[in-house]
């Protein structure tokens, strides 16, 4: 959710795709919505939250590695840790309009399955410690997951970064150890209530984040993978065929039971709140023939049809936020009213369209703002 400052060589791959995981993650919070099948959470291992994790890693290593190499540590951080506060506040405030929206539902049409499936039971029943829960990120409701994740992850990215910009290699490593390490002992945050810990796991996720924020600082190694197309590309259309096969075979009748039993007990459970080696592997070679085949300058990311995902992207928080709230309620929409297809179409492209809305509104305001600016006179010589 970080902002590359705009420079004439910005990669609108980063603000297309990061749009497209927008529209994704909103749509798959509606369970009970048909478009849910055009995204790709149900094509594969992997879904939206592991694009718009990387991309989040790669946005702050450009919005913040200038600014560290520049003007030091200290101010760099500061800088940084000044972005971690908004989110906080961002998702305090979604917290606060989230559960407030569920409740008075769940009230005014008698409905108790909204504030059980949502997870805001507890907090209507011990408020006054469920609140305090919340502002330590212990406590979420459904679907309010992933900015936790991002508060945690660029709140240790002073250091992550400070080594990346030196050598991002190791730096690489030691987040894979930490990946491995994390798996292995059953590191994570607390949760509350319970002690299942987070629904995703800093310890795991912050591979995605690092692998991406590190792919800004080594251009020699994306260079060789790129050179690699001939065998790489085909064997990362065959692990995408062979995640297709096994996804499919879990919502089409005649797949099911295609998997063999000895190939079933090594793949199950593909576990996404530590993020499971099949999911991680899944999406990068999704990103890599995603490098391969769609470069920085492609007319397809400067065209009108790419400019509403493009627009979302360059203002993904607020978008993102909204799109949460706009989730429930199209599901309420479809539970309480009217579930047919054509409402469910309808449903989701009105959220798609509110959110475009948004962005579009905060693209125009930003801009004139900016043109605003008195800009600075040139004093002559004398």
């Amino acid at each position: 959710m970080a902002h590359a400052a705009p420079t004439r060589t910005r990669d609108l791959r980063l603000d297309f795709f990061r749009g497209l995981a927008l529209w994704f993650i909103f749509l798959n919070h509606m369970h009970y919505n048909v478009l849910t099948w055009a995204t790709n959470r149900n094509y594969g291992f992997s879904d939206a939250t592991e694009i718009f994790v990387f991309i989040s890693g790669y946005s702050a290593a450009i919005a913040y590695g200038g600014a560290m190499e520049r003007q030091g540590f200290v101010l760099a951080s500061a800088r940084i840790l000044r972005r971690v506060w908004q989110i906080y506040v961002a998702h305090l405030m979604l917290f606060l309009a989230f559960t407030a929206e569920i409740a008075f539902l769940a009230l005014r049409f008698d409905n108790q399955m909204f504030v059980e499936e949502m997870n805001v039971l507890t907090f209507l029943d011990e408020p006054h410690v469920t609140l305090i829960q919340a502002l330590l990120l212990k406590f979420r409701p459904v679907n309010m997951d992933v900015l936790p994740l991002y508060i945690v992850l660029l709140a240790a990215f002073p250091l992550a970064l400070w080594g990346i910009l030196r050598r991002p290699l190791p730096v690489v490593v030691a987040s894979v150890l930490l990946y491995v390490a994390a798996r292995r002992y059953g590191w994570n945050l607390p949760n509350y209530p319970g002690n299942a810990g987070w629904f995703f796991n800093p310890f795991t996720w912050q591979l995605l984040f690092v692998l991406g924020a590190a792919a800004t600082r080594m251009p020699a190694a994306l260079d060789w993978l790129g050179r690699q197309r001939r065998w790489l590309a085909p064997l990362a259309v065959a692990y995408l065929a062979f995640a297709l096969w096994i996804a499919l075979s879990w919502h089409l009748p005649p797949l099911d039971g295609s998997v063999p039993a000895w190939l079933a007990r090594h793949l199950y459970p593909v576990d996404k709140t530590s993020l499971d080696p099949l999911r991680t592997v899944h999406f990068l070679a999704l990103a890599y023939l995603t490098a391969c085949w769609v470069g920085p300058q492609a007319r397809i990311l400067s065209s009108r049809l790419a400019h509403p995902l493009v627009i979302c992207g360059q203002h993904s928080l607020a978008v993102f936020c909204v799109g949460i709230f706009l989730s429930f309620t199209g599901e309420f929409v479809l539970l309480e009213f009217d579930g047919s297809i054509p409402t469910q179409l309808a449903v989701g492209a009105g959220g798609i369209l509110l959110m475009t809305l948004l962005a579009g509104i905060l693209g125009w305001y930003k801009a004139a703002e900016k043109a605003s600016q008195p800009r600075p006179q040139v004093v002559p010589a004398a």
